[in-house]
């Protein structure tokens, strides 16, 4: 039994998905860090951000299905092929707001600076939020929780700040 078993709902949806989201955030910040400067249109930028994280999303669910063929010397089942992409999925997941942001300013409804501040907050929250639960599991006190989110958000926080100094 896990530390977190007792969860339900949306914090054992979370808990289920922390590795992927964690993944998937950072793959964002590290995308909008690359893009800044050389951003098309707002459309171009969506279609950018969400196919780049969608292919390194499928690349990790197939690279654990080799990794499980190899471990355990036997031919991929669809079982397997569901398990790797439940697993692989979350990841793809943290693309989804920043993506219809980029989609939102390309009708016009916000501006694409907005968009794009607004997809580094979100996923600096996202990493902040994964963080305090994990502060939360581990010690169930306020002072954990908020030294995991610093910690977290600071790991976003710090692609974000070094995208300012590249550029």
């Amino acid at each position: 039994m896990t530390a977190n078993a007792e969860a339900t709902g949306f914090w054992a949806r979370l808990d289920g998905a922390a590795g992927g989201l964690i993944y998937g955030a950072i793959m964002v910040l590290a995308i909008l860090m690359a893009m800044e400067g050389h951003m098309g249109a707002p459309f171009e930028t969506a279609v950018i951000l969400f196919g780049s994280v969608l292919a390194i999303t499928l690349a990790k669910a197939f690279a654990e299905l080799l990794g499980e063929a190899l471990g355990s010397g036997q031919r991929m089942k669809r079982g397997a092929i569901r398990s790797a992409w439940r697993h692989s999925y979350p990841t793809l997941a943290a693309a989804n707001v920043p993506t219809l942001l980029f989609c939102a300013a390309g009708l016009g409804w916000i501006g694409t600076a907005d968009a794009f501040d607004t997809a580094q907050v979100f996923s600096i929250a996202l990493l902040s939020l994964v963080g305090a639960r994990v502060g939360w599991i581990l010690d169930r006190s306020v002072v954990s929780t908020i030294l995991g989110s610093a910690f977290a958000g600071g790991i976003g926080l710090a692609i974000a700040v070094l995208k300012f100094v590249i550029h």
